[in-house]
């Protein structure tokens, strides 16, 4: 599926640097392009959405990590298949922030990070998830822990 069918928007996360009030972090996909085979990798056999827990989001470097302009690839994919349902690029930086401001929520709010992920099909919402875990891969696929949102108690 192609990377430019997607397009990424956050929100509720400039208030980390700001000082403002803390707000649950979003990211909303909305998907512009083939709908039927989207809708397919969002859901289940029984024909049911998949849940949360059904899904892991990832950032992996495609350039050093750590390097002022690195970018890289964000997924979403099926925790039971494996199978990647989106893929989209996007700066390192800004999916940083993002994890920061998730990570401060979540302190905020007595846990270790928490955010939503909303995704919609031509504009028309689909599925909304909330989760706390969001992993950072280097370009060589090693996980970066300390660049991580992942639950204490969690083993990888």
């Amino acid at each position: 599926m192609r990377r430019d069918y997607f397009t990424l928007a956050v929100s509720n996360v400039d208030w980390v640097d700001d000082g403002g009030e803390p707000s649950k972090p979003t990211v909303s996909i909305d998907f512009e392009g083939p709908v039927a085979t989207l809708e397919e990798r969002l859901t289940r056999p029984d024909g049911e959405p998949l849940d949360a827990g059904e899904t892991d989001v990832a950032f992996r470097y495609q350039d050093e990590a750590g390097a002022d302009d690195a970018s890289g690839v964000v997924s979403v994919t099926n925790r039971l298949t494996g199978d990647f349902i989106i893929e989209l690029n996007e700066e390192a930086g800004d999916v940083l922030k993002f994890i920061k401001a998730a990570r401060r929520y979540g302190e905020q709010a007595g846990d270790d990070g928490e955010y939503c992920v909303d995704i919609e099909l031509d504009g028309e919402a689909f599925v909304s998830y909330d989760k706390s875990t969001f992993l950072v891969y280097d370009n060589d696929g090693n996980l970066l822990r300390n660049h991580s949102l992942i639950p204490s108690g969690v083993e990888l």
